[in-house]
């Protein structure tokens, strides 16, 4: 009885105080654009390695042909955990900014939607914000690649070229697959930052490292997709990524 009446008075002086009990672990952000395939087999996934932990999936997405956002909205109607915003904008930076600044967790993470990025790294990487700020899946970091060799070597050099040129601790700076205390995002939300399509994670990494957050990258490995098809473009990727790389080093 002391106990309980105790507990009703600090929830009487702390209206908060359940919220708190009841606070999300880990936003999931995956922004999406015509990925109707493999949609529901990552939200499942996802579901499946953070059972243990109190999560919410937002699935952000720009008003895709193949309905991929219809598709996840009505598979999980009755799920309070997973929301799904359908934007009439179109872009992979923005969509992640719009997705971010929906999330109530602890943690947030952003994930790619065609299975680059694995689930099961979540768990690990949540683990880790005990002693780091932001945790980075890195292909270019033991045990870390990609099944098609050609693209891990030229990924590789390129991604050399940028960690050289910036000076940035990260290895691999066009990888997307991070996780990030929510306390850290203070001067990092910012449409300046999140703007274009991957060229955004260059950005944010450089303003993430000057800002004086604690990085550690974990191995992550790609396989090659199974359903639907690549976005990138890969000649205008390296054209904006330069572009990125070269009016950070000016401005800095």
């Amino acid at each position: 009885m002391i106990i309980k009446s105790i507990l009703s008075d600090i929830i009487k002086i702390n209206p908060f105080y359940l919220m708190t009990e009841n606070k999300i672990n880990i936003s999931v952000i995956l922004p999406t654009y015509n990925e109707a395939e493999n949609i529901i087999p990552l939200i499942t996934e996802i579901r499946r390695k953070l059972k243990d932990y109190k999560f919410e999936i937002i699935v952000i997405d720009d008003d895709s042909p193949d309905k991929t956002g219809y598709i996840a909205k009505n598979k999980f109607i009755n799920n309070k955990n997973i929301k799904v915003y359908i934007r009439k904008e179109k872009g992979l930076a923005s969509a992640i900014l719009y997705g971010i600044r929906q999330g109530r967790g602890k943690c947030l993470c952003v994930m790619d939607t065609d299975f680059n990025h694995d689930p099961k790294e979540l768990p690990k990487m949540y683990s880790l914000v005990k002693r780091f700020d932001l945790i980075v899946g890195s292909r270019y970091v033991a045990g870390g690649g990609m099944e098609n060799p050609i693209r891990n070597y030229f990924s590789l050099i390129y991604n050399r070229i940028i960690q050289f040129i910036l000076k940035l601790p990260t290895r691999d700076n066009l990888s997307g697959f991070f996780l990030i205390k929510r306390e850290k995002l203070k001067n990092l939300l910012t449409p300046e930052i999140f703007t274009g399509y991957g060229d955004y994670f260059i950005r944010f990494l450089f303003t993430a490292n000057k800002k004086g957050l604690k990085i550690r990258e974990i191995p992550v490995f790609y396989k090659n997709r199974i359903y639907g098809e690549s976005k990138s473009q890969l000649f205008k990727m390296l054209s904006d990524y330069s572009k990125t790389v070269i009016e950070i080093k000016r401005k800095s």
